[in-house]
């Protein structure tokens, strides 16, 4: 089945918002075997929507529209669907008591525009918004499948989770023989084309299952799919292929599944009952954020102090000032106070681990050291201090980003090795 993305919206034109829709729909139907072969973007104009409908008539199968559902004149997505399909639009009852509900608990009069958002084409499935007010519609009209979600991530990632992927996989792909399965492997420490030549024999011959490579920052991702009848002979299939990635890639293969790496660290470190704390220079608390943001980091985050400063560096996390101030002084990027901001956030917070950040982010130099030059360090409690020295490309962000994920990568790696020899 081939797949066209329409997302609506001027502001995704005048490139006020990304359009992250398009990628997680695009990944999300790859994953149950729907090809997307276009994607497009149109404004919110009613002559131009219809001809973008029009046109993904001729070349697609499903036709997903994300945004143009609000209450305003210019949402038109619905109005313009249905105007194509020749059909009417028409209030769901069970979409307008929620409306009402929404706006009598607050102690607000619902103005008449907000009915827009209760409205429905007719003869469509109606998908309910649960994080939203605006539903969503699922149409299959002359051998086509239409979709219909809101543009906010929050409410159309639910709806189409919960209400529309289902409704496909009934609808649309109940007559397929053979369904896609697919895999996630992830992978640290590596980059792609490190990653790739590893590969480079399995990918050449591939044929099923194949394997898809793709890169993020710090991290790649391989998706290996395959068709079959059922998901048992599916996993078979897959679980040979992941064997054969993971015997050569094993000491950068983090997660056979979706997660992220910080994710997984704090997930091993919670149930060992280990605890982590970081001192921060050059990336300003970025590594703290990425461990915080996950659940159930309470348990094994002790904290952590950005030292941005060499006095706060000084002050608060003991670094001697012969390290940071004289013409003979390492400086404030070195592997010296990397080892001591490491040791001394470990010792302070009374952690399992320290981890320490400092370097050069840019733009230009500092201490007379390139932009790139980084150096990370971990502590751990009875056992020798690691420093490792870093050579980032990128801008700033970037090398900050690089620099958190090389971190992460070298806790795992020690967690890992930890397991092996206990």
């Amino acid at each position: 089945m081939k797949a066209e993305i329409i997302a609506v919206g001027t502001e995704l034109l005048l490139g006020q918002i990304v359009n992250t829709n398009a990628q997680y729909l695009s990944q999300e139907l790859a994953a149950i075997g729907i090809d997307v072969y276009f994607q497009t973007v149109v404004g919110d104009n009613m002559d131009r929507l219809q001809e973008a409908i029009r046109l993904a008539q001729k070349r697609a199968d499903i036709i997903l529209f994300s945004g143009g559902l609000g209450p305003t004149q210019d949402d038109l997505t619905k109005d313009a669907i249905a105007a194509v399909l020749g059909r009417k639009l028409q209030i769901d009852r069970l979409a307008m008591d929620k409306l009402d509900q929404f706006f009598r608990n607050r102690g607000v009069e619902m103005t008449e525009n907000n009915r827009r958002q209760a409205l429905s084409i007719e003869g469509a499935t109606p998908l309910e918004n649960e994080t939203g007010l605006a539903i969503g519609d699922a149409i299959a009209q002359d051998g086509k499948f239409y979709v219909v979600l809101p543009g906010p991530p929050k409410e159309l990632k639910p709806m189409f989770a919960n209400h529309a992927k289902p409704w496909l996989l009934q609808q649309a792909l109940s007559g397929e023989e053979m369904s896609i399965y697919s895999k996630m492997l992830k992978f640290a420490g590596i980059g792609e084309s490190a990653l790739e030549t590893r590969l480079l024999d399995l990918i050449q011959s591939q044929t099923d299952p194949t394997i898809a490579p793709y890169a993020k920052e710090g991290e790649v991702t391989i998706r290996i799919s395959t068709k079959a009848a059922s998901e048992s002979e599916a996993l078979i299939k897959l679980t040979a292929t992941e064997v054969q990635i993971q015997q050569r890639l094993s000491e950068y293969m983090y997660a056979s599944e979706d997660v992220t790496l910080e994710k997984v660290i704090v997930d091993l470190m919670a149930k060992r009952g280990l605890t982590v704390s970081a001192a921060e220079s050059c990336t300003g608390g970025m590594l703290m954020e990425h461990i915080t943001s996950i659940p159930g980091s309470a348990v094994m985050f002790q904290g952590g102090i950005v030292c941005y400063s060499n006095e706060m560096k000084m002050k608060l996390l003991n670094v001697p000032y012969d390290y940071l101030e004289g013409d003979h002084a390492p400086g404030a990027v070195s592997k010296e106070v990397a080892l001591v901001l490491a040791e001394q956030a470990r010792m302070i917070m009374d952690s399992d681990f320290g981890l320490s950040v400092t370097g050069v982010a840019g733009p230009g130099y500092s201490e007379r050291k390139p932009v790139g030059l980084v150096y990370i360090g971990i502590a751990e409690r009875d056992k020798e201090t690691e420093v490792y020295e870093l050579n980032l490309s990128g801008n700033r962000e970037t090398i900050r980003l690089r620099s958190v994920k090389a971190i992460l990568y070298r806790l795992w790696r020690r967690l890992v090795e930890n397991e092996k020899l206990s």
